[in-house]
């Protein structure tokens, strides 16, 4: 047997319709530029777009944002459950339980036709950022804020947090973030969610192994990250002293923030994030944190990006989306333990695309294999002698 490189890089494991990540810079959601949907869509246009294949007339988004929006409530039941999480509970720990406890209150449940499946999908879409809302509040002794209907998803999940409606340019932001972290091909969590399917699982089951796969600091946890270097650095006075060092000498450090395992030139996402950075450091009159971010970025580039690097085959190293989603959340008022769950609410459309893909006829449990390295030829000794 060959072996694989570490981690499956380079491994194509199956053929999807959904996203297209292209490591010299591109990434499409079904043949569309992620440029083009950052600028001119709102997520529920993705959503629509990742799980049926084409952009929505007005009416069917219409129809399909009044569907979302009537499933934003979450089940007496399940409220009843995350009020009994301690307080102090991890919010991917207890988001992956209360997803696990939504599925017990699906009408669907046992129901695994491609319709049912639509069906959990979207219940999922919209009821995940209201667990979210409502763990966050209740971690700090506060009672959940019932979901509005005439907010869409990223306005309500903002209100929701507070009890007020949010700057339009937190919505706008927020909205643009969500389309960003929507999808991205075969990411640990969404493969998770692909393996857990291929056996027939329910979506929810599929759901639950993507939460768990994106609660892991090496996946979801990069932007949380990223806002804890900002924070320790403290001031754009100080980021050199900070950031050289650790990219000089022989052993270098990784910056919180910077490279990917696929993109070999600057992540796309990137792009309009450290645009939303740079618009909220400004309406509050302080862009701290996006000169830091960008004083890091520069910085990078000129020590890790050199022709000499590059011509040596060395990896170049860029900003990554959660580069400046972090400034991007913090400028929000939004606390650091809720980084990564945002992550999953957006993410949840790109997970329910590839299990919904999955599902289709023909596609088979997905069963690799190893190549075994352990001792062999191994004497049986009676316990007795051991």
């Amino acid at each position: 047997m060959t072996t694989q490189a570490g981690g499956l890089r380079g491994v194509v494991v199956g053929e999807s319709e959904i996203c297209d990540v292209q490591p010299e810079g591109n990434l499409y959601y079904r043949g569309y530029n992620i440029h083009d949907l950052a600028d001119h869509a709102t997520f529920e246009e993705v959503v629509f777009l990742l799980w049926k294949g084409k952009l929505p007339t007005e009416a069917e988004l219409a129809a399909f944002k009044a569907e979302i929006v009537a499933e934003y409530a979450l089940p007496e039941g399940v409220l009843a459950i995350l009020r009994d999480f301690p307080t102090n509970a991890v919010s991917m720990d207890a988001l992956r339980t209360g997803v696990s406890a939504l599925g017990m209150y699906d009408p669907d449940t046992g129901n695994n036709t491609p319709e049912a499946n639509q069906r959990k999908a979207l219940r999922l879409q919209a009821k995940i950022p209201t667990i979210v809302a409502a763990i966050d509040r209740l971690s700090k002794g506060l009672e959940p804020v019932a979901p509005r209907t005439d907010l869409g998803l990223a306005a309500n999940f903002l209100y929701m947090l507070t009890g007020v409606e949010a700057d339009p340019l937190y919505v706008r932001t927020m909205d643009i973030d969500f389309i960003l972290h929507a999808d991205h091909e075969l990411n640990a969590s969404t493969f998770a969610t692909r393996v857990t399917v291929a056996t027939s699982a329910d979506i929810y089951s599929g759901t639950v192994s993507g939460i768990g796969a994106l609660s892991g600091p090496r996946h979801g946890g990069a932007a949380e990250e990223t806002m804890q270097m900002l924070l320790e650095i403290g001031s754009p006075e100080a980021v050199d002293a900070w950031v050289r060092p650790k990219l000089t000498g022989e052993k270098r450090t990784p910056i919180p923030g910077f490279g990917h395992a696929v993109y070999r030139a600057p992540d796309p996402r990137a792009t309009h994030l450290r645009e939303m950075s740079k618009q909220l450091g400004e309406l509050h009159g302080d862009t701290k944190w996006w000169q830091m971010t960008t004083n890091i970025e520069s910085i990078v580039d000129e020590l890790s990006n050199t022709p000499d690097r590059l011509a040596a085959g060395k990896q170049g190293i860029y900003a990554n989306v959660d580069c400046f989603s972090a400034s991007c959340y913090y400028e929000m008022g939004l606390g650091m333990q809720l980084f990564t769950p945002m992550f999953a609410i957006s993410r949840t459309s790109g997970w329910c695309a590839h299990m919904i893909e999955q599902y289709k006829p023909g596609q088979k449990i997905i069963r690799p294999r190893a190549e075994y390295v352990g001792p062999v030829d191994q004497t049986w000794v009676p316990i007795a002698d051991r």
